[in-house]
């Protein structure tokens, strides 16, 4: 149930493979054998892509609740449902991660000694149900609302770059003035080709010209400190290096609306005492870090 509610959920048998860190062809055999056992064919395979069929939409849907049962009557029988104990699976950005998460869980244990974090540091959206992740720190709006969301506070988007690019090639004053600037770009799913600001009357996008395109950060800030070009990403990513100096936020007035940062976890009818502990004892301290002036 579990592989097909993963091949569901990620669309390609491959991409669950990756996911389940198990081979492809015994994620292709649970699937088939699956399908044979229950005498009904459950997805429409193309060259591209896998859907459900009608039975398959029925089945899936029934597989989430069977294994939502399994993991409450787990968590009963190891009674974690009567003292905080056992692993707490926790996923969060990974430049979040380790500034505010890591140190919060340290202080945790000082409180909760029998409960163990695995904790799972990725840019990349995960899945709570097909990862087996207990409690994930989102950033932005939440688009599923099976999920329990609690605030924690917000970040903002922030073009920066270091102070001898900005003497060499000039401050921006206006989104616009970004055409004439090299870019650092840190690529994700979503990126696009323009940075998108918030004026009085209607969004500016702006086409930047890609200097140097990376994949984490990490990497962004660091060749906009060493003055490769101007990047944009998270306050709290960069709030180091605006403290000491290394970068200067530019365009502060045009940054779009701030994002959301919220613990979520599964719509489950009990949660598992030590999702709770950790709820209550994350966050009002995530909150009091990230109230610190940016």
């Amino acid at each position: 149930m579990t592989v097909a509610v993963t091949v569901r959920e990620l669309g390609s048998l491959s991409a669950a493979a990756r996911r389940l860190r198990i081979p492809l062809p015994t994620v292709s055999r649970k699937v088939s054998d699956l399908e044979a056992h229950l005498n009904a064919r459950l997805f429409n395979r193309s060259t591209r892509r896998l859907t459900l069929t009608d039975a398959g939409e029925a089945y899936i849907a029934a597989c989430k609740r069977i294994l939502e049962d399994v993991r409450e009557t787990e968590h009963t029988v190891s009674g974690e449902f009567s003292t905080p104990r056992g692993e707490l699976v926790i996923s969060a950005p990974i430049v979040f991660g380790r500034i505010h998460v890591l140190p919060v869980i340290a202080a945790f244990f000082q409180a909760y000694p029998e409960v163990t974090v695995r904790l799972s540091l990725s840019d990349r959206m995960v899945g709570l149900l097909e990862d087996h992740v207990d409690l994930a720190l989102r950033i932005g709006e939440l688009e599923d609302s099976r999920l329990i969301a609690t605030r924690c506070g917000s970040t903002r988007r922030v073009v920066c770059g270091s102070p001898e690019y900005f003497s060499q090639r000039g401050t921006p004053k206006h989104p616009t003035d970004l055409a004439s600037h090299a870019a650092v770009i840190f690529e994700t799913v979503t990126s696009s080709n323009a940075w998108v600001f918030a004026a009085d009357r209607s969004d500016i996008a702006v086409s930047m010209r890609r200097q140097l395109i990376v994949n984490t950060s990490e990497a962004a800030i660091d060749a906009a400190i060493a003055g490769v070009g101007v990047t944009r990403v998270l306050s709290y990513q960069v709030e180091h290096a605006i403290k000491v100096g290394t970068l200067v936020a530019v365009l502060k007035r045009f940054e779009p609306n701030s994002l959301p940062i919220s613990l979520v976890h599964d719509n489950q009818r009990r949660v598992p005492l030590k999702v709770r502990a950790f709820l209550d004892f994350a966050a009002p301290r995530l909150r009091a870090r990230l109230s610190l002036p940016r």
